[in-house]
């Protein structure tokens, strides 16, 4: 069980002023921000859920949610940043729940362009970031961005067909390979409060020069997927080729037989090795 009192104390040393929305069972968090981001609700405003019933992530792919053996919330803001530089979003927000699972855990995770967080080929978690742009500012902004987070921390069993993980059964499998007594998993609570900590600090980098300029070599460190790992994207622009960096908008490069395709929507996948080609 979440200790509401700690997490509500946390909140407002690091920004998050909007306060929290607490429920045991919701249908989806990111919904519930939604729906209170049109009715008027501030930035900083957080809702957290011990399960949701109908759980999603991008492209409206489910999103398992089982009653307390993860972590799911979602954070409202209301920037004051240009649209383009809120494209960065899913990857810091990469990036802040990386450096929270691995305070908590030890645990090194990996970030799949565009928003998958991975322990070795494993999903780990996922980020769901929905925004609402106006028109009338030049250049174009955000009325209200929300942005989703969902980590597998307790799981001992999950789906095959998922090919996903959680923070329990890769302590567990480390464990089994070091022949060490089994780590137990780091409290949500924890992790939720180190992630709140992360957070805005991933999120206020976006807006400086500096900050913005750190970011993609930061994503290089972290990541595996963004230089050099044969892929196949899914999606509109589907293509198969070797990933070779970002551009300047955090959109993924990729190079294919015909040259570098700049990557915008959809997601990417190992390609299997019996296809992979050198360019």
């Amino acid at each position: 069980m979440y200790i509401l009192a700690e997490i509500e104390a946390a909140l407002h040393p690091h920004g998050f002023s909007g306060g929290l929305h607490y429920q045991s069972v919701t249908g989806s968090t990111n919904t519930d921000a939604r729906e209170a981001a049109l009715a008027g609700a501030p930035h900083g405003s957080i809702w957290l859920a011990d399960a949701q019933t109908s759980g999603r992530g991008r492209a409206d792919h489910r999103w398992e949610s089982e009653s307390g053996k993860g972590l799911y919330l979602s954070i409202l803001l209301r920037p004051k940043l240009a649209a383009q530089y809120l494209q960065w979003l899913p990857l810091a927000t990469g990036l802040a729940a990386a450096r929270a699972t691995h305070a908590c855990t030890g645990l090194t995770v990996d970030i799949r362009w565009p928003n998958d967080l991975l322990i070795g080929p494993r999903k780990l978690g996922g980020i769901l970031v929905e925004s609402k742009l106006t028109s009338n500012t030049d250049p174009p902004s955000a009325e209200f961005v929300i942005v989703g987070i969902g980590i597998n921390v307790y799981q001992l069993v999950l789906p095959l067909e998922l090919d996903a993980t959680s923070i329990a059964l890769e302590l567990e499998r480390n464990s089994q390979r070091n022949q060490t007594p089994p780590k137990h998993p780091s409290q949500r609570q924890q992790l939720l409060l180190a992630l709140l900590k992360t957070f805005p600090e991933e999120y206020l980098s976006l807006h400086t020069v500096e900050g913005r300029h750190a970011l993609p070599v930061r994503l290089l460190q972290t990541s595996s997927w963004l230089t050099g790992r044969s892929v196949r994207v899914h999606g509109p622009q589907a293509c198969t080729g070797v990933t070779a960096g970002l551009d300047a908008n955090g959109m993924l490069l990729v190079e294919t037989e015909t040259g570098i395709q700049t990557i915008t929507t959809g997601g990417i996948r190992a390609l299997a090795s019996a296809h992979q080609r050198t360019y």
